[in-house]
């Protein structure tokens, strides 16, 4: 008869040996609760060995139905009109945006430990991979302690910034001027919270952006007389419209004052609030990346028309 102890140790050696090829096998074992699935997510896709920022939001419309808003690298918020959800796997189809797209986009993907991953059949008919994470809350407690404001644009040159890409932003005249399309141009700092002050100036028809932590798009374009959407002046592209429509003729210096907060934002245009400290559900199209919870820098969109900036300056929230 062997010894007790060694019966024991056989069986505990047995137990860890399952339970290690179990874990081995099923890193990501798939969750197949529904609720799992619900809320925000910061996604990332890999196309072409780049990695693409994107959104997702899925929640219920009524008792059973799943739909949900989609932002892509590029673009505006998309609504996802239904969610099929089965055991852990989802999959959702998206119409095209633009013109040149001729097909749905296509998603399939499951919830795991980790987050989601999946697959998307592009406007291309190829198929890339993508993961997300869940988007943090950002919420702020307590009330706003400002440091010292920071001038970002020093008038003289392009000091603390850099281009993404080919350059074509040059100063005149104490202005920084982008002439026509070419790449967006990034502060070298990264802020967290701050009080934004910068002002502006498009020529007829153009249209820019301001982007804040390089992630949310504050919309900058030719809108006089236009009604208040998501897409025109004073908008947080695709997802907050401005209360109303305050821009002036093209050739105009303007001005935005705008604070940031956790996902909170307040846009003050030409001097009238028109986004109140409303919430910002994620990252706007063209955003440079989508890791929401953190810092980021101060990127003007400089690859649609020409566009002239002045006065930049930031005051970091502590």
């Amino acid at each position: 008869m062997k010894p007790v102890t060694q019966e024991i140790s056989k069986y505990v050696l047995s137990f860890s040996l399952i339970m290690f090829a179990f874990s081995t096998t099923n890193a990501n074992p798939v969750i197949a609760d529904a609720t799992a699935l619900e809320g925000r997510w910061d996604m990332t896709i890999t196309m072409n060995g780049k990695e693409l920022p994107s959104w997702l939001e899925v929640q219920h419309s009524g008792t059973k139905t799943l739909v949900g808003r989609f932002v892509y690298s590029g673009g505006s918020a998309r609504p996802i009109a239904k969610v099929n959800f089965k055991e852990g796997k989802f999959n959702f189809t998206i119409p095209p945006q633009w013109e040149q797209e001729t097909r749905d986009l296509e998603f399939e993907g499951m919830i795991t430990s980790t987050g989601l991953s999946g697959t998307m059949i592009f406007v291309d008919g190829k198929k890339y991979t993508w993961t997300a994470v869940r988007a943090p809350s950002l919420k702020r407690e307590g009330e706003p302690v400002y440091g010292e404001p920071i001038t970002l644009f020093n008038g003289v040159d392009l000091k603390g910034w850099h281009a993404m890409g080919e350059n074509q932003w040059k100063v005149e005249d104490g202005v920084l001027r982008s002439l026509k399309s070419g790449a967006n141009l990034v502060s070298d700092q990264t802020f967290t919270d701050f009080k934004l002050h910068i002002e502006f100036r498009y020529s007829k028809g153009s249209n820019s952006g301001v982007y804040l932590r390089g992630r949310y798009e504050v919309q900058i374009e030719d809108s006089k007389g236009m009604e208040p959407t998501v897409g025109h002046l004073g908008a947080i592209y695709g997802f907050l419209p401005p209360s109303e429509m305050v821009a002036k003729n093209p050739g105009d210096w303007q001005s935005y004052d705008i604070t940031l907060r956790g996902r909170m934002v307040t846009v003050i245009g030409n001097n009238k609030t028109i986004i109140c400290n409303q919430e910002i559900p994620g990252i706007t199209g063209g955003a440079i990346d989508s890791k929401e919870g953190e810092p980021g820098p101060i990127m003007m969109q400089g690859d649609h028309g020409p566009i002239d900036y002045r006065n930049i300056i930031i005051t970091p929230i502590k």
